[in-house]
Parts: structure tokens; sequence; C-alpha cells
């Protein structure tokens, strides 16, 4: 059994060496990354899962962005710690903040991700969405987390840093 909490300060470098552990190096030059410079993480919705032992098993984020004007999530990363996969932690994670997520009053998230995988969580492709280069088109997902959410917006997804 893991317990979900709201990531603090104190669990900062334990959930950037979680991220360092299951991602390729170099794992800041995605584009993704450049969206979420200095622009903190949404508060309240960035969580981590610990075991028994209060052992990180777990993290997941999410930033605010803007598509066409319109505020947006964009999820991610997602990890969990390769000692505990196999185990549904990553879709725990996603499933539950999804729906703190939309007890914040959060209407639409988009993620770059793998469609077959992220289809089980009610993603779908996002068609008229871009995310800044290299981003392969195919994998720009999104859901609404309120009915219709996404009917109608589209544009390039941009950083909220300054705004």
């Amino acid at each position: 059994m893991f317990q979900l909490t709201v990531e603090t300060d104190a669990d900062w470098w334990e959930v950037e060496a979680l991220y360092d552990l299951c991602f390729a190096p170099g794992r800041e030059a995605l584009s993704s990354y450049r969206l979420r410079e200095g622009v903190p993480p949404v508060e309240g919705l960035s969580l981590v899962a610990r075991d028994g032992a209060g052992i990180l098993a777990g993290a997941i984020r999410y930033w605010p962005v803007k598509v066409g004007g319109q505020d947006a999530l964009l999820l991610g990363p997602v990890a969990v710690h390769p000692t505990r996969q196999g185990e549904g932690l990553g879709g725990y994670l996603i499933r539950e903040s999804l729906e703190v997520a939309r007890t914040l009053g959060w209407e639409r998230v988009l993620l770059v991700g793998d469609a077959p995988y992220y289809a089980r969580f009610g993603f779908e492709k996002l068609e008229d969405v871009h995310m800044p280069p290299p981003t392969n088109p195919d994998r720009v997902l999104g859901q609404d987390l309120i009915e219709g959410a996404w009917t109608g917006v589209s544009g390039d997804v941009v950083s909220c840093a300054g705004s």
C-alpha cells in the first residue's frame, strides 16, 4: 500500500533523484522542460507516493501552460522507482492526480507520451495543439477534465513563465 501526499519542498531533491534514475541523461533537454523553466509546479497537484517504510516509490508533477490563450495542465514527468514498477503505481498516480486536478478546478490536461499507454486513462491525440519542436505531434495527448474542455482549443503550447 502506498501513501500519496502533496510534494513539498523537502521532497524536491529526492524526487529529482528518482527522475534522474528513471529517465535518460539529458531529460531536461526535452521540449516539455523548456515549458517548465522558471515556473513552479502547480501547487497542491504534484504528488509523491511512499511505501509503508516511507521510501519514495513514485512521483508525478504538473505545470501550468497556455494553449491558444487557454489555461491547461502539462502532466509530467511521472516516474516509478524501478523496484516498484509493475505494481500499478504509475496508473494510480495518474488517476488520483487527475481527480485532484478536477477538484482544484482545472479543465484540461495535456502530455507528451505513448498514446496506447495513456489511452487507458482517457487521453487522446490533440490534433491542433502544438508542442515546441522537436516533439512528435502523434505524442501530444490531452484529456478533458470537464466535458468539452478541449473543444475549440488549438495553437501552440506556451509557458506560463512571467505571467
